[in-house]
């Protein structure tokens, strides 16, 4: 290749070169979106997990909603009261009422408690013995299946197996909901965190039932709803449902309980 070719072949790049720049600039010029400095500012005190648990597709997005005024201030659970806080004060709004949440296991059904009904030679994992015959191998249908699914998903390692059952360390919890995404049996939700009586159940057929499956799930006897003083416990499709925010803490339900599914936790 003789100097003319290599220099045509130079003007030519460095040609094309200059073009896409211009069509880039120009580009830039019309499709530039003025972003909120806020939006940043807000992006940054989030938790950054874009666990999805504020109900948008990621951080970014509840920061941008936040700016818009589509979002409350207090929308991030993993960020927590100082989360909030700092996004209240860049908002120049007022934080609002913080409740601590904390994942909690609807089932109180251990190895102990429920017997296997066969050996499972599968794949190791929640969602594969979910759809194996019985819903899983053991004799309530309804409880934990015990693979660890949840325990996968936390990134917190708020979650461990313990005798066959998922168990949240509250402390570890930031309630960023990827659990309960996990869980095909739906057995776990949010809680607040200072919650002192939880019910540890979610079989919904009927009491006889019930003790057959399993020696420690809700029989809908309706002991704790007929002894709360404040009316926050009710019996909902056979299964008993604490409201929290008639809850006093009086500890009447648990006890009244005959087995003991209604817990303390402290």
């Amino acid at each position: 290749m003789d100097m003319k070719n290599i220099l045509i072949s130079t003007a030519v790049v460095a040609a094309v070169g200059i073009v896409i720049a211009v069509l880039l600039s120009i580009a830039e010029k019309i499709f530039h979106v003025d972003v909120d400095e806020r939006e940043t500012q807000v992006r940054e005190c989030l938790a950054g997990n874009n666990c999805g648990a504020c109900g948008f597709a990621g951080c970014d997005a509840l920061a941008k909603a936040i700016v818009k005024g589509e979002a409350p201030v207090n929308a991030c659970p993993p960020a927590g009261k100082t989360g909030a806080e700092s996004i209240a004060k860049i908002m120049g709004a007022e934080a609002g009422e913080y409740i601590r949440q904390t994942a909690f296991v609807m089932c109180s059904g251990t190895c102990d408690k429920r017997k296997p009904t066969y050996n499972y030679f599968g794949t190791k994992s929640c969602k594969s013995v979910n759809v194996a015959p019985g819903e899983g191998t053991r004799t309530c249908a309804y409880g934990c299946l015990g693979y660890g699914e949840c325990v996968h998903v936390c990134d917190n390692k708020a979650i461990r197996i313990v005798n066959g059952k998922a168990v949240v360390e509250s402390e570890l919890c930031v309630a960023c909901g990827k659990c309960i995404k996990a869980c095909p049996k739906g057995l776990i939700e949010f809680v607040p965190y200072d919650s002192k009586y939880r019910v540890q159940c979610t079989n919904k057929q009927k009491g006889k039932i019930v003790r057959v499956n399993c020696e420690a799930g809700c029989i809908a006897c309706g002991m704790c709803q007929r002894n709360c003083p404040e009316g926050a416990v009710m019996v909902v499709n056979n299964i008993a449902k604490i409201d929290y925010a008639k809850c006093v803490g009086c500890g009447l339900c648990a006890e009244k309980c005959p087995t003991k599914v209604i817990r303390i936790f402290e």
